[in-house]
Formats: C-alpha cells, sequence, structure tokens
C-alpha cells in the first residue's frame, strides 16, 4: 500500500508538532520585537542585545498558552475580515470613480472590520473571565452610527468650490 502526503497530512503533522500553536507565534513575537527595537534604536544599536529581548520576550510570551490561544482565535476571523475587505475593494473600483471618496470608503470598511474582528475574539477568548452572553451587535451599531456622525461632520464642514460665474 502507498503512502501519500496530501497537504492536509504535512499541515496536521505540523500542528501536531506545535508549528501553529509555539513556533509561528514565536517568530512574528522575536521578529515584531526585534524590528522595532533596531528602528527606534530606543535601547541603542546593538543587534545583539535587540536580539537577546526579542527572544526573551518571545519565549515568555508564550509561557503560559495565553498567546497562542489567542492567535488561534484572532486570526481566523482576521482572515473573513480580510476577505470582505477584497471584495468591498473589488466593488468599489467598479462603482466608484472618485479615488478620495474610495479611500474614505474603505477606511471606514476596514475600521469596522478591525472592530468586528476584536470584539469577535475577544468574546471567543473569553479575555479577562470572559463576557458570556454579551450580544455585540447594539455596541456595533453604536459604532457605526457615531463613526457615520463623524464622517458627517467631517466631509460636510469642508467648503466645495462653485465653478462659473
Amino acid at each position: 500500500m502507498a503512502y501519500t502526503n496530501t497537504i492536509t497530512d504535512v499541515l496536521n503533522t505540523w500542528a501536531d508538532y506545535g508549528v501553529f500553536a509555539y513556533v509561528l507565534p514565536f517568530l512574528m513575537i522575536f521578529a515584531l520585537v526585534y524590528g522595532l527595537l533596531s528602528k527606534s534604536k530606543l535601547l541603542g544599536e546593538n543587534r545583539g542585545v535587540h536580539a537577546t529581548l526579542a527572544l526573551v520576550v518571545g519565549l515568555l510570551a508564550l509561557q503560559f498558552d495565553y498567546v497562542s490561544n489567542f492567535f488561534a482565535t484572532i486570526f481566523p476571523y482576521a482572515g473573513i475580515g480580510i476577505s470582505v475587505l477584497l471584495v468591498a475593494l473589488i466593488l468599489m473600483g467598479v462603482l466608484t470613480e472618485s479615488e478620495d471618496a474610495a479611500k474614505w470608503i474603505f477606511f471606514g470598511i476596514g475600521a469596522v472590520i478591525f472592530l468586528v474582528v476584536l470584539l469577535y475574539s475577544l468574546y471567543d477568548f473569553q479575555w479577562l473571565g470572559g463576557y458570556y452572553g454579551v450580544d455585540w451587535a447594539p455596541w456595533i451599531i453604536l459604532i457605526l452610527v457615531v463613526a457615520t456622525a463623524v464622517v458627517a461632520v467631517v466631509l460636510g464642514g469642508k467648503k466645495r468650490s462653485s465653478s462659473g460665474g
């Protein structure tokens, strides 16, 4: 009997080895901390110090599985949010002619998606003891109403040039 490896088998093996729970989160935290320390030059320009601190922060962050569990919660929602942004980008390209308006619309959609992803991730993660049974829909609607009002005030306050005479 021939043994075949499918992509599913490979990914499941990686999951069994802890690649998704430990290796990838560690690499992401290490790279971000190292990059921030190197770019900010907060602790000088010694790359050894930056690497050591990034290594320590990356390893300590994974000590109690909070980071691994949070990443396992937030990134599937983020993938869905990115898919929605892609569809919105395609539709805006077809339906809008003004680049300035498209930027603001895309920013608004992205902000709403960010809030939804964050709220549902925190809800699923049950952060700080959890918010069992909290319905996020009223909060999201409130945020949308406030954001729409702010955008309307900001964009409505601009003076429009009139042509003709």
